[in-house]
């Protein structure tokens, strides 16, 4: 059976002014559900939960930037859950949330702990998903974003792909905006030095940016698992990322053979 690592963006799930955009969701859950009657198990990495918690509520007191990650994440996460809950339900299929931290994951047993769980949950046929525990990590000990998240899961996993779907259709040779700028189809392996291409910018509610996705990218396709960075507001996306549709822009990292 295949086994997919998919991480969703803040900037795919969010509408400019923050707010869940629920036919993107929707089209995702709907992909998704798709590859499930496939019989491919999904691990879905998503964001969105600060971000939509932003959106649902306006403290009428200075907080720090702490104490506002944490009630945005609170609030955000349990949004975000509940709109999963509803679409998944709809096709019949059960999903569960799984939090975690990075300090967790370094701990032998917590990891273990966490793969069992995710184990457990896909042998019963429910879809994890995943997210950074924004409400009790600490800064320095937090994860660089959920594209570094998702590459954890998906080697923890043994994963056989991971898709990261972002706002763009991939990597470029230049500033993405720019129409002199070409996307870069393919990275072969052992070639990480991205460096060049790509402009240090983050997206506007995520925490990273290309550099990270890049980063966990070629980490991943280096320990011999393919890596493709999309578009996750294109239509059909995952699915055309799975069956191999040679005529959708996106990046793919070739793994190293192993």
């Amino acid at each position: 059976m295949k086994r997919i690592t998919i991480k969703v963006g803040s900037n795919v799930l969010t509408r400019s002014d923050g707010t869940l955009d629920i036919t993107r969701m929707s089209a995702l859950t709907d992909q998704i559900a798709e590859l499930h009657r496939r019989n491919i198990e999904i691990i879905l990495v998503s964001s969105g939960a600060v971000a939509s918690g932003r959106s649902e509520v306006h403290p009428d007191m200075e907080l720090d930037s702490v104490a506002a990650r944490q009630i945005f994440s609170a609030v955000g996460q349990a949004k975000l859950m509940n709109r999963y809950y509803d679409l998944f339900r709809s096709h019949g299929i059960a999903c569960g949330q799984v939090l975690t931290t990075k300090s967790s994951l370094e701990l032998p047993q917590h990891y273990e702990n966490q793969k069992g769980c995710i184990e457990s949950l896909l042998s019963c046929g429910i879809i994890p998903i995943v997210n950074e525990n924004d409400t009790i990590s600490i800064t320095e000990l937090m994860f660089t974003d959920n594209d570094e998240l998702s590459g954890w899961m998906a080697e923890m996993m043994s994963c056989d792909m991971l898709i990261i779907l972002s706002n763009i259709d991939g990597v470029y040779d230049g500033d993405p905006s720019s129409t002199s700028s070409r996307l870069i189809r393919e990275v072969l392996p052992g070639y990480d030095d991205m460096s060049g291409y790509i402009k240090d910018e983050k997206s506007s509610y995520g925490r990273g940016g290309m550099h990270t996705k890049c980063g966990v990218a070629c980490k991943v396709a280096e320990g011999g698992m393919p890596v493709v960075i999309a578009n996750g507001k294109r239509d059909d996306v995952i699915l055309r990322v799975v069956d191999c549709d040679e005529s959708l822009p996106c990046t793919r990292f070739l793994p190293a053979l192993r």
